[in-house]
């Protein structure tokens, strides 16, 4: 896929950009050549090739990430914190209303 000079007057015109004939020429030589990197990427074959869980992992295989259990290290202070609130109800604190 390759765009035309057309393209780029287009999308800078959506864009609300105001673009010059020579940036116009800049900017569709620069996104003709992500679309070719794309189009070379699109080319691998990528079949049989498993995810990897961190790009490390490439290097060092034997890399386990690091991750802690998921539980809750902090006690529950939610009544503590509001006792000293001005208002609150239900567990939520109440305030004044500033939108009418």
């Amino acid at each position: 896929m390759s765009l035309a000079l057309s393209d780029v007057k287009r999308l800078a015109h959506l864009a609300q950009l105001d673009l010059t004939d020579d940036q116009a020429d800049q900017t569709l030589d620069k996104l003709n050549g992500i679309f070719a990197l794309v189009e070379q990427m699109r080319a691998v074959d990528t079949n049989g090739v498993e995810p990897l869980n961190h790009p490390i992992a490439v290097l060092q295989p034997d890399l386990a990430l690091r991750l802690r259990e998921d539980v809750a290290t902090e006690p529950n202070r939610r009544e503590a914190y509001q006792q000293s609130a001005p208002a609150i109800q239900d567990g939520l604190y109440l305030v004044p209303q500033v939108i009418e």
